[in-house]
């Protein structure tokens, strides 16, 4: 594919009940780059979705509660307009929109394939990570590099990915196992990965995960279950007979 002089990258945003912060998100992104934004609203009963036009992004509505499902259908919205990068952020106002510039910059150097903006690298307000996440954090991360060797330092929602390869990724999971899943199959597809440091704050509002007791239980359940549901597959493959195929393919711009 011919390279872009101006890369184009799509900012896609899942979005459930952020009235209060998702204008305050769109207003700090960058706009020196070619940007298109995409709100995945999933399910709100507030004013989100009509706040985020009014602050100029596109909005698609996807009603199955969960994480993956409004990435997938921010995935969807974008694909007409064939990005080069596509970055994932949250609504809730706890990163730095404005940091979008370190997390892209090892893609568009040609340095990386998928950049983690990684908060325990970054400066954090103190509180904002709360101790679960942290947690969370710490043991997805250590099961991680025990069986994958990569040592990532977050799971942080704040990424930025070449397009290609996020299609080549064949992204399934719908809900809390989205951003562990696309950390893994980069590692098992040989990706480029790196993780740059990001800025941190409290989120305005309360956080449907680690804000109560049975959100940050079901989270842990199933990064933990993704972790080893493809930890068990890589053990599988280690012993299976080797089978005809094509490796994964992306274009590199």
């Amino acid at each position: 594919m011919r390279k872009r002089s101006t890369p184009k990258i799509v900012v896609l945003i899942p979005a459930l009940n952020e009235e209060k912060s998702i204008g305050r998100v769109l207003d700090a992104l960058p706009r020196d780059f070619q940007l298109q934004i995409i709100v995945a609203d999933n399910g709100s009963s507030d004013r989100t979705a009509a706040v985020a036009r009014e602050h100029g992004a596109r909005v698609v509505y996807e009603p199955r509660r969960g994480y993956g499902w409004a990435c997938l259908a921010a995935m969807a919205e974008a694909e007409s307009w064939t990005p080069d990068i596509a970055v994932f952020l949250d609504a809730d106002y706890s990163d730095y929109p404005e940091d979008l510039h370190q997390v892209v910059r090892p893609i568009l150097q040609d340095e990386a394939d998928l950049v983690i903006g990684s908060r325990v690298l970054g400066r954090r307000e103190k509180g904002a990570l709360l101790p679960q996440a942290r947690f969370g954090n710490w043991l997805a991360t250590r099961l991680i590099r025990m069986i994958w060797g990569f040592g990532y330092t977050d799971l942080g929602p704040f990424r930025a990915i070449r397009w290609s390869a996020l299609l080549a990724l064949d992204m399934q999971d719908k809900t809390y196992g989205w951003t562990v899943e696309m950390q893994i199959k980069a590692l098992k597809h040989g990706l480029r990965v790196q993780e740059v440091p990001v800025r941190y704050r409290k989120r305005i509002g309360k956080s449907k995960v680690t804000g109560t007791i049975s959100g940050t239980v079901k989270a842990g359940i199933v990064i933990l279950w993704t972790i080893f549901r493809f930890g068990m597959q890589k053990a599988q493959n280690r012993f299976a007979p080797p089978k005809p195929g094509r490796p994964l393919e992306f274009s590199p711009d």
